[in-house]
């Protein structure tokens, strides 16, 4: 009786093992396919940067060519951004309610 207990115990521990193997094998081919998906993205992204110079390259000479001072245009631009970005999260009410109170101040 000893020996099927033994028996049984070895069975179970081999069930379990090769639940494991089956596993890691399923985990390595997943760590293996978001090792070339990130690959892949690399080399995207240094595309798209490459692209990006080039197209920095020509609008530098483009606005050279007519006259556009790039900095001036990007300074505004930022500036723009950063005050949409301002009144969307304070709802936009903050801001009217502030440029009130400078008023009446002044």
């Amino acid at each position: 009786m000893g020996f099927g207990d033994t028996a049984k115990k070895i069975q179970t521990l081999a069930d379990r093992a090769e639940r494991t193997y089956k596993k890691i094998s399923e985990l390595r081919d997943e760590v293996d396919e978001t090792q070339e998906t990130v690959v892949d993205t690399s080399r995207r992204v240094k595309t798209l940067e490459n692209e990006m110079a080039e197209q920095r390259a020509v609008l530098d000479a483009v606005a050279e060519e007519v006259g556009v001072d790039l900095e001036r245009v990007s300074t505004e631009a930022h500036i723009a951004d950063a005050e949409e970005g301002g009144a969307a999260s304070d709802g936009g009410d903050a801001d009217a309610g502030e440029g009130d109170t400078d008023d009446d101040a002044a």
